[in-house]
């Protein structure tokens, strides 16, 4: 076939002038991305700051002294001042914080976004989580907004997080960062199943919400990590406690005044041995089985090997612990055991953890 030059430069010429013509309208269409994710972080809070409130709290210690030279002892009250944050969960006024904000608090007052203060009670508290929940003093007629809550299972690792509070009393602060990790664990609390994030948490966040870009809560702000024993600043390393566990702890207190935790009734411990030893597989041991508990009921075994919770591996006792408290009372929990070089299955419904003191007597 012959090839038509004239008509092939015709149609490279219109080419040309078309993509002239309609380029400069295509650029001025193209959305600027840096500026829809901006609009985005900005509706995001928008959307979860009438939720977020200033904890202040009052407290009063007494520091020991002495008559001069010998009299008696006597006690000099000092009146310390504390500020956190916190964040509505109920449309009757119910806050969720940190249980250090308003811990030995003997009055306690929420500032809302706009303003308002509200003297608040505690409901109650829970150490081994670091969260407690508040009631707000109000008239009837005062309407709150609480915060949406996003299922933080389901948060990915990379996922942008915006961390709300009142850091060094400069309220209503907003910072931007991600979700670094789940599950972390790093030694202040007995029970730990953090969400990581590099959004700057400082003092005066703790009890603020951690939340993604559509408002959502995904955590309770509860730890930092510093450059030091004498620094308080952030260096991009906070820690979460889950939205999902801190929903759970809230409504425990809010309906028992207690924590309600799911237990197996099982003491563990971690074995590891090294590589070609005969002392037995490393992994998660059943120290013990207390009686009249669920595990004792379901057949576990003191020395059996914990190998998977719900069909999710486990390496040691904290996989082991986390993986229960993520169940509600009375859900069954899937186990799989090595006893004596067979594996086994249980299905071990839970129970209310008890109060471990008495439980030792």
């Amino acid at each position: 076939m012959a090839l038509n030059l004239a008509k092939l430069g015709r149609t490279v010429v219109w080419s040309a002038l078309a993509t002239a013509l309609i380029t400069p309208f295509c650029r001025a269409e193209s959305p600027n991305v840096a500026r829809a994710f901006g609009h985005a972080v900005a509706d995001a809070v928008d959307k979860a700051m009438p939720a977020v409130v200033v904890v202040r709290t009052e407290a009063v210690v007494y520091h020991q002294a002495r008559a001069f030279p010998l009299g008696p002892v006597y006690g000099i009250p000092e009146r310390l001042a504390g500020q956190g944050s916190g964040v509505i969960i109920s449309r009757d006024g119910h806050v969720l914080t940190s249980h250090h904000v308003i811990r030995n608090a003997g009055q306690i007052q929420v500032a809302l976004h706009d303003g308002t203060l509200y003297p608040a009670t505690l409901v109650g508290s829970d150490p081994l989580t670091d969260l407690a929940v508040l009631q707000i003093e109000a008239p009837d007629e005062a309407g709150f907004t609480p915060i949406e809550v996003a299922d933080s299972d389901a948060v990915r690792i990379g996922e942008f997080a915006i961390a709300i509070g009142s850091p060094f009393s400069l309220n209503s602060s907003v910072t931007l960062g991600v979700v670094s990790q789940k599950g972390r664990s790093v030694g202040v609390l007995p029970y730990e199943d953090f969400i990581q994030t590099d959004a700057p948490i400082n003092p005066g966040n703790s009890g603020g919400p951690l939340v993604d870009v559509d408002g959502r809560m995904v955590g309770i702000n509860a730890v930092i990590q510093t450059g030091g024993p004498y620094a308080r600043g952030n260096i991009g390393i906070g820690f979460a406690v889950p939205a999902n566990l801190a929903m759970r702890i809230a409504d425990s207190l809010i309906r028992t005044g207690r924590a309600e935790r799911p237990w197996l009734g099982i003491r563990l411990r971690d074995i590891i041995n090294t590589p070609g030893s005969v002392a037995g597989p490393s992994g998660v041991q059943v120290g013990e089985v207390l009686g009249n508990t669920p595990a004792a009921v379901g057949g576990l075994k003191a020395g059996d090997f914990i190998l998977s919770v719900d069909n999710v591996q486990v390496n040691d006792s904290r996989g082991v612990q986390r993986a229960v408290f993520k169940r509600n009372l009375g859900d069954p929990v899937r186990l799989r055991v090595m006893r004596e070089g067979r594996e086994i299955e249980f299905e071990i419904v839970t129970e209310a953890m008890p109060d471990l003191g008495r439980l030792e007597k």
